[in-house]
């Protein structure tokens, strides 16, 4: 039926003209109520009844239109015909469809112009006594009509408004699978980068080591050699950790242990001093009367990690750091402070990690992905994190995490 509306209507137009030229044959006034076959319409009446039902045909394309025809029929009707043919059922299905396809007051203002106009014609001209039945019909059929039409209008747009609510909600659920999604590469493309930046930088500074005093000084060649096994098997550990985190549920081979935090920093630290960076380290915290979020410990160690990474990698011989951890009201300070060391900058002003790094280890010319890395994280949990020259040399890291 929706896709054939013209051939349905035509089906409609035909059913309504049987039921018009079946009315027209019953006489209302028998004496045990309706009779059939007493009286036979003039063929004028006919010929109305055939232009009624041949306009609804057209009665969804030019809705008003078909009402303003058939109601004009009907009028033509009521005025002319002796005995009356129910010509103005063709006016009652176009004044439906007028109703179902426009607003309320629209249907309302249509509905109560063509009410009074057929039901005064009705009452005001032929034989029958203005209070007959065939006039308060008229009446009340027209009413009814209005008043379903609107009805089917009303149900018709609140099954839209639910179908429309229900796709944007499907769509709304896409979109956020989607981000969701995104987030979780970002994240764990977050993490691998922090592991393996960091220790394949520690690996790198002692096979330099190695590679450089073999020679000459072996027993410190093996403590460097030792330095890149112990960096490589926890660069292994952590990035079977991380990695894990991808296994389904229950599985048993996922990892169970805790993801690093402040509470590893000292073995942090001790790595960095084992490749030659002395690292000196501050934190003002009660882990045990107020322990931190697992989310803002582990952000805090990542900027760590991640900086003094970039100290090891970019700044000059000699330098040294000072890394502090305070609780400041309801935030987190983590800084890390470099002051440069003897040699040149290795970047050019305006670089943006530690030691003239860019907070990644991957120099403006690579992308940048550690400081863009820390502020992630810091802007993840509501903080902030800035990396910058300081006055004098050297770079600082400082980043604002929110505890609550």
């Amino acid at each position: 039926m929706r896709a054939h509306p013209l051939a349905t209507d035509a089906v409609l137009a035909l059913g309504a003209l049987l039921c018009m030229v079946v009315g027209s044959f019953a006489d209302p006034h028998g004496p045990h109520g309706p009779t059939f076959g007493t009286r036979t319409p003039e063929p004028f009446s006919l010929l109305l009844m055939v232009l009624g039902a041949a306009a609804l045909v057209f009665r969804r394309r030019r809705p008003r239109v078909v009402l303003a025809v058939t109601a004009g029929l009907s009028l033509l009707e009521l005025t002319t015909g002796e005995p009356r043919a129910p010509v103005a059922m063709s006016a009652v299905i176009a004044l439906f469809t007028v109703a179902a396809h426009t607003d309320r007051p629209t249907t309302w203002r249509i509905g109560v112009l063509t009410m009074a106009a057929l039901t005064g014609v009705a009452m005001l001209v032929g034989p029958l006594p203005w209070y007959a039945q065939e006039n308060i019909g008229i009446f009340a059929w027209t009413g009814m009509a209005a008043a379903a039409g609107d009805a089917v209008r009303s149900r018709r747009a609140f099954v839209d408004a639910i179908r429309e609510r229900a796709e944007r909600a499907e769509r709304t659920r896409e979109e956020e699978a989607r981000r969701r999604v995104a987030e979780e590469r970002l994240r764990i493309a977050r993490d691998l980068h922090d592991v393996v930046a960091h220790h394949i930088a520690l690996v790198n500074v002692q096979a330099g080591v190695a590679a450089h005093v073999m020679d000459k000084r072996p027993d410190q060649a093996k403590e460097a050699l030792a330095h890149v096994r112990d960096a490589s098997r926890s660069a292994l550990n952590e990035l079977r950790a991380t990695v894990g985190l991808l296994r389904q549920t229950g599985d048993p081979e996922a990892p169970t242990e805790p993801a690093p935090g402040l509470a590893v920093l000292d073995d942090l630290t001790a790595t960095f001093r084992h490749a030659g960076l002395p690292v000196r380290v501050m934190v003002q915290l009660d882990r045990s009367r107020d322990p931190l979020p697992s989310a803002v410990d582990l952000a805090a160690y990542r900027v760590i990690q991640e900086a003094l990474t970039n100290v090891r990698k970019h700044a000059g011989p000699g330098a040294k750091a000072e890394v502090s951890v305070v609780r400041v009201g309801a935030s987190v300070e983590v800084t890390v402070l470099d002051d440069g060391g003897a040699g040149p900058d290795p970047l050019p002003a305006g670089g943006a990690g530690p030691g003239g790094g860019d907070g990644g280890g991957d120099g403006e010319e690579g992308g940048g992905h550690g400081l863009l890395g820390m502020r992630e994280r810091a802007t993840a949990l509501g903080g902030s994190c800035f990396a910058g020259p300081r006055y004098g040399g050297g770079y600082r890291v400082h980043a604002i995490l929110p505890v609550a």
